[in-house]
């Protein structure tokens, strides 16, 4: 079994920043990402990593303004993120994959159903 719990969520006002951390605790992951999700819409991919490999992965609304990071020692996973718009805010959730096959596709981390482990998640808010 996997635990992870999320901290760092907050209101922030547009155009500022925030760090997201996911601490990770039981068994080994191959990946760990985050997804947020908004009223009224469906849980959507927003960032992810492999473990030892450290590839990243990022959908094309936050490339450029978000970044992903991992402390391997700390089992934690974080996500800073800058220039921080109103569209941006959701409750953002942490996920880990534990299949141990080897893929550098975007549209396997993309795809929700592949996790197998989720944390509870933490609000973000911004503020126009």
């Amino acid at each position: 079994q996997v635990q992870l719990v999320e901290s760092g969520g907050g209101l922030v006002q547009a155009g500022g920043s925030l760090r997201l951390s996911c601490a990770a605790s039981g068994r080994t992951v191959y990946a760990m990402g985050w997804f947020r999700q908004a009223p009224g819409k469906e849980r959507e991919f927003v960032s992810a990593m492999t473990w030892s490999g450290g590839r990243t992965y990022y959908s094309d609304s936050v490339k450029g303004r978000f970044t992903i990071s991992r402390d391997n020692g700390k089992n934690t996973l974080f996500l800073q993120m800058n220039s921080l718009k109103p569209e941006d805010t959701a409750v953002y959730v942490c996920a880990a994959d534990r299949n141990p096959a080897i893929v550098d596709n975007l549209s396997y981390y993309f795809t929700k159903e592949n996790y197998d482990y989720w944390g509870q998640g933490t609000q973000v808010t911004v503020s126009s």
